[in-house]
Parts: structure tokens; C-alpha cells; sequence
């Protein structure tokens, strides 16, 4: 059965995610980050408009460094004549990743920054045995995703592009 159009698009942009999550290691770095900063949300007393405010900027960062991801590939080989002009273009997609996510971490660090929470998270993890080795094992298979994940040699295309 052939896909309409409006689906079709969906499509696209779900193998286009998939494949920047297979190839590029800085958009694995903002999901893990992002994934651990929604966990310890839960131990905050957080407004929706704080939660909010966290889910808009985790879908910024990761949004941007898709953008950024384009435009490296797009300027990938340029010849020789368009080299200074491809490395400006992918200098600056990479410093709009880098502006907002210096944005993000300050507002992350306005916003859990609350010594009362951070002892609430520590009690949580130090009450019973097996939360401590949880988060250290969340940790790890977080950094070998994030920088040891090997493409694999399937495709992630959900269908023929013909």
C-alpha cells in the first residue's frame, strides 16, 4: 500500500531522525543529556510552565543540532573555491547549536539549582541498594550510546524513495 503524501513526509522525517541518531554523535551527547534532565525533573517541584520551558528547550537543542547536521553534510566537500565559504557556513550552524545550549544551561541551572531538591535526590538514591547502581548503570549505557554506538549495517529508510 502506497503512503499518502501528508504520511509519506512523516516518513521521511522519522528515517532522517533515525539516521542523525545512527551517525552523529553530538545529537546522541543532547539526547542523553536531555533524557537525564527530564529524570531528575521528578524531583522538583516544577511548575507546567517550568516543565514546559524544559521540553522546549531540550526539542531546541536537538532541533538545532538536526539544522546543524544538514548543513554539514549539504557543505560537505565544497571545491576548492567555495572551501572558506563552506567552513564559515558550518562554523556558524555549529555556534547556533553552541548559543543555545549555553542558553539552556543557564536556564537548567536557574532552574535546579534548590539545595533542598538536590538532598531529596540524594536521599532517593542512597534509600535503597539498587538505585545507586541504576543510575550508574543509566549513566554508562548513556556514555557508551553517546560515543561507542556503532552505525549498524541495516538502513533505517522505511521505504524506496522512487
Amino acid at each position: 500500500m502506497r503512503k499518502s503524501g501528508f504520511f509519506r513526509g512523516f516518513a521521511y522525517a522519522w528515517s532522517g531522525f533515525l539516521t542523525a541518531v545512527r551517525e552523529e554523535r553530538n545529537l546522541r551527547f543532547h539526547l542523553v543529556a536531555g533524557a537525564f534532565v527530564l529524570y531528575f525533573s521528578r524531583f522538583y517541584d516544577f511548575t507546567r510552565g517550568e516543565r514546559l520551558l524544559l521540553v522546549a528547550l531540550i526539542c531546541g537543542v536537538v532541533a538545532l543540532e538536526l539544522v546543524n547536521s544538514s548543513i554539514e553534510r549539504a557543505v560537505a566537500r565544497p571545491g576548492p573555491d567555495k572551501f572558506f565559504i563552506a567552513g564559515a557556513v558550518k562554523d556558524m550552524a555549529a555556534a547556533a547549536v553552541l548559543v543555545f545550549s549555553i542558553g539552556a544551561a543557564v536556564c537548567g541551572v536557574v532552574l535546579f539549582f534548590d539545595p533542598a531538591a538536590l538532598r531529596a535526590a540524594a536521599v532517593y538514591f542512597f534509600s535503597a541498594w539498587y538505585r545507586l547502581p541504576l543510575l550508574l548503570a543509566a549513566a554508562g549505557a548513556g556514555y557508551f550510546f553517546i560515543f561507542h554506538y556503532r552505525k549498524g549495517a541495516h538502513s533505517f529508510d522505511l521505504f524506496d524513495r522512487d
